[in-house]
């Protein structure tokens, strides 16, 4: 079982500018959600990361969320949490795939966001991940977003060019 294996862990990042965090919680199972935002938001602390908290219905919300905060607000990155726990029917399936990938593409569009929505098989499964002194799927999560954080401003201003320079341009 994954959960008896060690795991190497990054050392948070430093940052040398405030960095402003938003966590978007689908609080559809409260007890869960409470300890994922409370790992994510130690986490943050340890950095120094300014943290908000918004709540949307469900998980299939929490990517829309992101991206409305990416399009409308001013959040260095985004910490996904919420819980997904296989039921009876094949929505467990669609919940989790959409969410995931819509959490995906807007990675790949450059929103620095850590997923700690959680899909498990059961509720003891969910309570083991998102206890801040177990696994801490929500501290990872935050931890993942700073790391995202850290590359964007690291390569901020820095340009490829398109293969050539200027007569005169310094080498």
């Amino acid at each position: 079982m994954a959960g008896n294996e060690s795991h190497y862990t990054l050392p948070l990042p430093s940052f040398d500018k405030p960095v402003k965090l938003l966590i978007v919680v689908a609080p559809y199972y409260r007890d869960i959600a409470d300890n994922l935002i409370a790992g994510a938001r130690a986490t943050a602390a340890k950095a120094g990361a300014e943290v908000d908290l918004i709540e949307v219905p469900g998980a299939l919300e929490v990517p829309t969320a992101v991206a409305m905060a990416e399009r409308l607000a001013k959040y260095d990155g985004y910490v996904a949490l919420g819980c997904v726990i296989r039921g009876e029917t094949t929505h467990y399936d669609t919940v989790c795939n959409d969410s995931s990938r819509a959490l995906s593409l807007l990675g790949l569009q450059g929103a620095c966001i850590g997923n700690g929505i959680l899909t498990v098989e059961t509720r003891a499964q969910a309570e083991v991940r998102a206890d801040p002194n177990g696994q801490d799927k929500g501290g990872g999560a935050a931890a993942a977003a700073l790391h995202l954080i850290a590359l964007a401003r690291k390569w901020t201003g820095s340009t490829k060019g398109i293969g050539f320079r200027p007569a005169g341009a310094a080498q």
